[in-house]
């Protein structure tokens, strides 16, 4: 079987979890099916890179649409294709009416469940809405990341035949993501490794719930590291939101609040989550979050909120601990307040306690090893693929 993976983001070019999902999933994909991988951005070894900047000059979702069209015209021949992400997905889609394949989909996330994308597009998020609303509604099969990432999709889109939608949850490698004492990239970044600390690695975005750790974190014991590796903001506001918090913190913190602009490599960021106390995931909105995997993989307790597909991961009491958010509340300053607060408490109640977050560490490890494994991911994907096509021979016989 001929499948053609489309993505936006394949390495080097990484910045989220669904390229790490993707960078994942391919090496071991490729050991099962003739693999084509078609990404966006500039050219790279291993795929065929589509740049997006067609129009000129247009709106953000207007140049990935361009980036689509050109990726359909450049596809060779394939018995399938397989899209991640609102980016992909009207590549997939148009990919899909073009050589007559069946079109299987990742969901890592639902455009409408992220209404403050708007402040990053304006218009263009009602595009990429329309994209991934088109792509889902005429997929053969959807493979949602998370239980939670497949009951909103019934819930989002009800049209959609409950029966093409497969779960299967993210992996992580735990020959890249172990439990490392090195100390050199944490001297590097000004790290001291006997001390307690709290690491963060995400975005700069809002539903990655960074301001609220921000302000958590001003109730942390006094000499707590609080290191974060955040980078790619996703709009100038939430930049400048961060950095005001950021800069209250370190006013009261000093030289305790570790921030790393850029993405840290593979080997630091493994050596920084081993040497860590806690893991901070204050994330409102996450699918499943494989960061939380990657912590726990270098067998590092995690302080996460209950949102999504993150309890399908993280175990309240056993690998972590979990905090209860409730998105519907976002709007109401006290209840936010009341959030930031209980986060603290569940981080403090770790620090204090280093033997339990020992002990959560070693239940995260031998987690990551036995339910979530790259290899059986991939074949369970090709699984799907096989349905897939059953699916779209018989929706086309019906037709």
């Amino acid at each position: 079987m001929r499948v053609s993976l489309v993505t936006r983001e394949f390495p080097p070019q990484i910045y989220g979890g669904a390229g790490v999902h993707v960078t994942q999933l391919a090496s071991h994909l490729a050991e099962l099916v003739d693999l084509d991988i078609q990404c966006l951005g500039l050219p790279r070894p291993g795929a065929t890179a589509h740049a997006e900047d067609f129009p000129s000059g247009a709106n953000p979702a207007l140049r990935v649409f361009g980036a689509d069209l050109s990726i359909v015209a450049g596809m060779p021949a394939v018995d399938l294709v397989h899209s991640h992400t609102w980016y992909a997905n009207l590549a997939g889609h148009l990919a899909s009416i073009y050589q007559s394949v069946p079109h299987v989909i990742t969901a890592h996330s639902l455009e409408p469940l992220r209404p403050w994308k708007r402040d990053q597009l304006g218009g263009g998020y009602d595009l990429s809405c329309w994209a991934e609303r088109t792509a889902f509604m005429n997929a053969s099969a959807i493979i949602a990341v998370s239980q939670a990432m497949a009951d909103d999709i019934t819930s989002v889109y009800p049209d959609i035949n409950p029966a093409i939608i497969s779960t299967i949850r993210n992996g992580v490698d735990g020959q890249a993501f172990y439990p490392d004492q090195a100390t050199d990239f944490p001297a590097t970044i000004g790290l001291d490794v006997d001390r307690p600390s709290l690491v963060y690695v995400g975005r700069i975005a809002e539903q990655k719930g960074l301001l609220h750790l921000l302000r958590a974190a001003r109730h942390f014991p006094t000499g707590t590291q609080i290191v974060l590796l955040a980078s790619s903001p996703d709009t100038p506001e939430i930049a400048a939101q961060f950095q005001q918090e950021l800069e209250k913190l370190q006013t009261e913190r000093g030289s305790d609040v570790i921030w790393v602009k850029e993405m840290a490599p593979r080997q630091g960021l493994r050596q920084v989550l081993s040497q860590a106390t806690v893991f901070a995931c204050p994330s409102i909105y996450e699918p499943l979050c494989i960061v939380n995997l990657e912590a726990m993989a270098c067998q590092t307790a995690v302080v996460a909120t209950t949102v999504g597909g993150i309890p399908e991961v993280v175990q309240d009491q056993v690998t972590g601990t979990l905090v209860d958010y409730d998105p519907a509340q976002a709007g109401d300053p006290a209840y936010l307040v009341n959030f930031e607060n209980r986060f603290a408490e569940a981080v403090n109640s770790l620090l204090a306690s280093p033997s339990q977050a020992h002990r959560y560490g070693l239940a995260g490890r031998q987690r990551c090893l036995t339910d979530f494994n790259w290899a059986t991911i991939a074949e369970e994907t090709v699984a799907v693929y096989q349905r897939g096509r059953f699916q779209f021979v018989t929706s086309h016989q019906r037709s």
